[in-house]
């Protein structure tokens, strides 16, 4: 029987972040009621972990601690709408609505790890456990997992160097079947076929969030933000369905 996917790109949830959007999300979620939701990775943005911009100004006023919070926050704010329905659900003795819900994490988690590995005095006192993910089947930085004939990981990647695929047309050369990816803002999308003839779709997508990123600059932050639904999974093949954060909080704002 084919199957819905609604798929989550990255959020990168940090302090002072408006969550609203994502209850909105839980709204639709509980209406749409998708069998499979993956979250694709950096739903947490860590940035007190961020070597990128240490030491600048910009870095200042930030904990671990406050990384935590933000991201119980925004998880909060996601799946209150999923409790909710579900309590009620009970209440009123109805089906309740449970569906398989898989986390691929990100290079933004894998900054804890990154930051035990160098400094082992860490090892023990902070753990990619504090993450607020314990609803979700979590699969570690990198692994690909498959589901219904579609692979899903945070990013994949070609080469001894283990480089990030960068296009949509690359994957499906690269790795011969259908794929979801997030970690670059925007969207990319492409199709192929098998030699089967059953069709394959790569998607990478990877802004779920309305904050700017000063690392981008003005141009380089007016890319697209929303996530998907994949309709009629069945082998890999799907009817692909983009939604806009614009529209999401439109519809579903209540």
């Amino acid at each position: 029987m084919e199957k819905i996917h609604l798929v989550i790109p990255d959020i990168q949830a940090k302090e002072g972040n408006d969550f609203t959007y994502l209850t909105c999300l839980g709204n639709f979620i509980v209406q749409k009621k998708p069998d499979v939701i993956i979250c694709i990775g950096d739903f947490a943005d860590m940035e007190s972990l961020s070597t990128y911009d240490r030491g600048l100004k910009s870095f200042e006023g930030r904990s671990y601690q406050k990384d935590i919070q933000a991201a119980r926050e925004a998880m909060d704010a996601l799946l209150i709408p999923l409790y909710e329905f579900n309590k009620k659900a009970k209440r009123n003795k109805e089906k309740q609505y449970k569906p398989r819900m898989v986390l691929t994490l990100g290079n933004h988690e894998h900054r804890i790890n990154r930051a035990i590995n160098e400094d082992r005095k860490l090892d023990g006192l902070i753990s990619t456990d504090d993450l607020p993910y314990q609803d979700w089947e979590v699969i570690p930085f990198l692994e690909v997992i498959t589901i219904d004939g579609i692979a899903y990981s945070h990013y994949f990647t070609s080469g001894v160097m283990g480089r990030p695929i960068t296009s949509t047309a690359a994957l499906l050369t690269k790795k011969h079947m259908s794929c979801f990816a997030g970690h670059q803002q925007g969207r990319q999308i492409s199709y192929g076929r098998r030699a089967d003839g059953q069709e394959m779709t790569a998607i990478i997508s990877g802004s779920f969030y309305e904050h700017s990123e000063d690392y981008l600059g003005a141009q380089g932050n007016q890319h697209w933000r929303g996530f998907y639904v994949l309709h009629d999974v069945h082998d890999g093949a799907f009817d692909e369905m983009a939604v806009s954060i614009k529209f999401l909080k439109e519809r579903y704002d209540y």
